[in-house]
């Protein structure tokens, strides 16, 4: 008798051993092995949704580290064709202790247990999903050591990704930046333009840190106003060097930008990274649900180059104002190829979306007449082409040209999309010979 309460009491033991043993892993599957076989690079597609000082310092190319706040919540983003099962995992380590995480998936709920101090596949568990761009949530519910968890990897499988599976693979800065749209404007025929008019209104709430709003683009160059910070907004106007290089300081003596004149409070230099060439910009308190004019010129000039000067409407004092006047060498041409833009220049806002209005266009020829441009194809950059970011939008919404990106939405304009906007039919009031005309 005493040797069966022995054995009882062994058995006990060992079960209860291996259960404990088990908390690396979750179990509530019915003893389903998950399809795991799609990674997914956590750091790149994952944001922190309520940043603090503590989370400065979370999200790299590779992986979610030094994650030791309770109360940060990560979100990672991914899009499916097909809706039905989908089987999640996390390659993680929990570099001392024991971490409890609760995993949120399409409004389905799990929470694991872990102390894993080697990296290892931690099932999650299956749950429903639709067609489109899902979110997984993570927030830390208790940690016995300094850090949450380190995730390098989220693993995905199951019915729901029997289609295309949309993340960013590679190019981790461009596709955490999300993806960049264009609208390139047709252009009448057999016309050489002096002048390009745009107008742009971004609505309320869609004016995102880390936004470029690029009205006026031609050629050689863009112009338009940005949200560099909470406190900071600018009207930004730039020229290329026509000398190939990321450094303007490579830039040959007789490629360089030349600046003709600047207006009241604007800043003037060089940038690079992108081409190069020369840069303009005006601090400037734009506001949203505000419509804003933009004016460009473009004429040939002497030595086979051409002047590009931008303005700037203010409409609390109805008034056009000078941003920059640059010369370009090698090469003497009016304005050619206009298009608009829509980007985001800060990673850390690409999980937030943004849209703007371009409501207005018009040309002036060097034949002394106003022309309306009433028809632009949609376009978007490399990260869009490559299926890393699939949350862009561009169309027609009567006399209004739009644009839209980032932010996970799942309504994607083709990209080579032709639109054709209301006509406005009464052209630009503008007397040109009121504006500070750059003196040669």
């Amino acid at each position: 008798m005493l040797k069966k309460r022995h054995l009882s009491f062994l058995v006990l033991f060992v079960s209860f051993t291996l259960i404990g043993c088990n908390t690396n892993r979750s179990n509530d599957q019915g003893g389903l092995e998950l399809n795991l076989s799609i990674q997914i690079p956590a750091g790149p597609n994952s944001w922190v949704v309520n940043k603090t000082s503590m989370t400065s310092n979370m999200i790299s190319d590779s992986e979610i580290k030094n994650w030791t706040d309770l109360k940060t919540v990560v979100r990672t983003y991914f899009k499916t064709d097909t809706s039905g099962k989908l089987h999640l995992g996390l390659n993680l380590n929990v570099p001392e202790g024991t971490s409890r995480i609760k995993v949120t998936l399409a409004d389905q709920t799990k929470i694991i247990k872990t102390n894993a101090s080697e990296s290892q596949t931690i099932d999650i568990g299956i749950f429903d999903v639709k067609a489109g761009y899902n979110v997984i949530e993570m927030v830390g519910i208790e940690k016995s050591g300094p850090v949450v968890a380190t995730i390098s990897e989220v693993l995905i499988g199951g019915t729901a990704t029997e289609g295309n599976i949309y993340f960013i693979k590679d190019d981790f800065y461009f596709g955490r930046r999300g993806p960049s749209v264009h609208l390139t404007y047709e252009l009448p025929e057999e016309k050489e333009i002096e002048w390009f008019y745009n107008e742009i209104n971004v609505p309320e709430g869609e004016d995102v840190i880390g936004s470029y709003f690029m009205a006026n683009g031609f050629q050689d160059g863009y112009f338009g106003i940005q949200v560099n910070s909470e406190t900071e907004r600018r009207v930004l106007f730039s020229v290329w060097s026509p000398f190939d290089t990321q450094d303007p300081k490579e830039i040959p003596d007789d490629h360089k930008i030349i600046l003709l004149a600047k207006g009241d409070g604007v800043t003037t230099g060089e940038f690079g990274n992108e081409g190069s060439g020369g840069q303009s910009y005006k601090v400037y308190n734009w506001k949203a649900n505000t419509s804003y004019k933009f004016l460009l010129k473009g004429v040939p000039a002497e030595n086979n180059s051409t002047d590009y000067t931008a303005y700037f409407y203010t409409p609390e004092n109805n008034k056009w104002n000078l941003i920059a006047s640059f010369r370009r060498p090698q090469g003497s041409r009016y304005l050619k190829r206009l298009y608009s833009f829509l980007e985001n220049f800060v990673p850390e806002t690409g999980n937030i979306s943004r849209k703007a209005h371009y409501n207005n266009q018009w040309v002036y020829t060097t034949d002394k007449e106003w022309m309306e441009l009433t028809k632009a194809k949609f376009t978007a950059d490399a990260t869009a082409r490559k299926e890393s970011r699939m949350d862009y939008a561009g169309g027609v919404n009567g006399n209004q040209f739009f644009m839209e990106n980032c932010g996970f939405f799942n309504d994607t304009t083709p990209i080579n999309t032709e639109f054709i906007r209301t006509s406005n039919g009464a052209a630009p009031n503008v007397d040109f010979t009121q504006l500070d005309m750059p003196k040669n």
